[in-house]
Formats: C-alpha cells, structure tokens, sequence
C-alpha cells in the first residue's frame, strides 16, 4: 500500500531496509545513534526515511543508521522524484538537517565547498543558456530540457553556499577552513606548513575556534619562507643573516604571541626580507651632484630598513664565544662598522640639534 501527495513531488511506500543506499554523507559525526533507535523503537519514525526511487537515500542518515541498529527489515520511505542532478541532492541534504543535529565546522565546510562549486557551475549553465546567436537560437541547445532548470538567483555563489549551510551570508570562516584543509593536503608545502594546517583541523574537530588556527598557518607559511631564505645559498649573506634572525625570534615569539598578531608581524618580517633580495649593495642610484668616486648614497628607507633588522640582534649572541671565535680581521671589520655607525649617529646628533635650534 503506498500514498501519494502530488504537490511534494513524493510516494509514500515501504520499503526493504538492505535496497537503501546511504552514500556518501557530509555528516561525519552521527551523534547518539543508540539513543535515537531507542527513541524510534518507543514512537516510531516521526518522518520516513527520504529516497530517490533508485534507492539512494537523501534525508535521514542516522534514522537509517538507527534502523539498521535495531535489526529493522523494512522502513516506510518518501520516494522523491524530480531530484536528478548533484546540486539538488545536495539541497535536500543540507534541508534535511538544517532543523536536526546540527553539523560540525568541518561538516559545514565540506558541505559549504560542493555547494559552492555546484552553485558556480549552475551559474555558469544559466548563464550559456542566454546565449543567443544573431538568428536569436542558443547554440548550445537544440530546444530540449535535458537536465533540471537553473536553481536560484545569480549572485556571490559563495554567499549562496553560507547561506544554505549555516542560515548567514558570512563564508569567511567556512573559506578558512577549506584553506587549512588545502594546506594539509599540499605536498608542494614544507613539511612545517602542512603539519600546523593538520593540527589546526585537528584543534577544529574537536570544538576549537577556527581563526587563530588559520592564521597560525598562514604565519608558519611565512616562517618556513625565512627558513628557506636563511638557507639559500644564492642569497647574498645580508639576507641570509636578516632571515635568520627574525626566524629565531620569531620562532621565540610564537607560543605567546596571539595568532593574529603573529600572522601581522610574520608577514611584515618577510616582505621586509623580501625586499632586501631585491636590493644590490653599490647600484643605487646616485645622488645628484655625487662625485664618481664618492660611496654611493642609500635612500633613507634603506637605513630604516636595516636598523628595523638589527633590533634585537646582538641578544641572541654570547659575548664570551664572539671574543673567542672571531679571529683579527673579522674584529677589526667589526670594530670599524662599529667606529663608522658612531660617527655616523654624532653626525646625525648635531645635525638635529642644528634643526632643532633653527625652528
């Protein structure tokens, strides 16, 4: 016996249990299915289980799992039709459990990502179906429906997708935890990079705020970039330096800095860096009126730069081992840098304490 409501677009019928086919489920955490099959074994099924009428199931995972928990031979199912394509399969799930357990991060991210990449290439459909050549035919189109209409309005498809998923438009969240997932999946990534992406997911599973794990990914990102920078050869050994010392204190920041403060301060380091990669020593361009044979004349970013370097350098040597370990000519090189920035700082002492009289 089976009833029909042919305004939902569905059959009511029952049907074999082991004929079901579950598929693939964005959910992973199927919360306390015991629970529910006790629940269901007192009342019943509040509302059947949702199938195409080839048996793919579409709403009702863990009633199925509950039913198949308590030995159940045969459910009563809705038989829907009209669901032929992936993106209204994936409506339907995301409908079906819109109102029930709710997901986690993770599940809505998966979700969130087919959604938006089915919502694009059903855009993308719609929008080959206006074309039009001259003589006002669709060349794409020989006149007939071969696939269900266009869903929706065009629009940001990523907000589409958050807003089908979590009831907002905000996606940023859901965006982040697709790029930590990409990360981790990377072998083209250093090994650091894919390792702190993995544990921020892991930290995700298990209830924890998706934001500082994303950005102490992306901090780490720039952390292994100095790391490649401190070790490449080809570099010029300013650089090298350069590197290698924000490394280390960044490296020592880390564990107490907030994540986003890191990221901010990991990614300025590392364009600063970046930028000395692009300076050559000895080819600026001239000052005019220099003399050849004069030392050429650095633009005043270029001093800013390399003080910013050296703050807080000389606290990561030991006096002790320096005296020991440089032999005479790199001391005296040392000391004569050393003579030079201190004339050079008098020089600059008198000439604002001149400015300062002068205004």
């Amino acid at each position: 016996m089976s009833t029909s409501d042919p305004t939902a677009g569905h059959i009511e019928l029952e049907w074999s249990l082991d004929a079901i086919r579950m598929g693939y489920r964005h959910r992973q955490e199927q919360g306390d299915i015991p629970g529910l099959a006790e629940s269901i074994r007192r009342q019943g099924f509040l509302h059947p289980l949702t199938i195409t009428p080839d048996g793919l199931l579409i709403c009702g995972g863990r009633r199925y799992l509950a039913a198949q928990y308590l030995g159940l031979k045969t459910v009563n199912v809705w038989v829907r039709t009209g669901i032929s394509d992936k993106l209204s399969l994936l409506l339907a799930e995301q409908d079906e459990n819109q109102l029930r357990l709710d997901y986690t991060d993770l599940e809505k991210a998966s979700l969130y990502r087919e959604l938006r990449a089915e919502l694009a290439a059903d855009a993308a459909r719609r929008q080959e179906a206006t074309r039009f050549t001259s003589e006002g035919r669709n060349p794409r189109s020989d006149g007939a429906a071969e696939s269900t209409a266009p869903h929706g309005e065009a629009g940001d498809v990523r907000e589409r997708a958050a807003l089908m998923v979590t009831g907002k438009k905000g996606y940023t969240k859901l965006e982040q935890i697709g790029r930590l997932e990409e990360l981790a999946a990377d072998d083209a990534q250093p090994a650091s990079v894919r390792e702190r992406a993995q544990a921020g997911l892991d930290a995700i599973g298990q209830g924890g705020p998706v934001s500082p794990a994303y950005r102490r990914a992306q901090a780490e990102q720039s952390l292994a970039e100095l790391e490649r920078l401190a070790e490449d050869d080809t570099e010029p050994g300013g650089v090298r330096d350069a590197a290698a010392r924000a490394l280390a204190r960044l490296r020592g920041q880390q564990s107490t800095v907030r994540a986003a403060e890191l990221e901010r301060v990991a990614a300025d380091t590392l364009a600063r860096v970046r930028a000395a990669t692009k300076r050559r020593p000895g080819r600026p361009h001239p000052v005019p009126g220099q003399g050849q044979d004069e030392p050429a004349r650095y633009p005043v970013r270029v001093f800013v730069a390399t003080v910013d370097d050296l703050a807080g350098f000389t606290s990561h040597f030991d006096p002790a081992e320096l005296a020991a370990t440089l032999d005479d000519e790199q001391w005296a090189e040392f000391e004569a840098v050393l003579d030079a920035l201190n004339e050079l700082a008098e020089q600059m002492r008198s000439a604002r304490t001149r400015r300062l009289i002068a205004l």
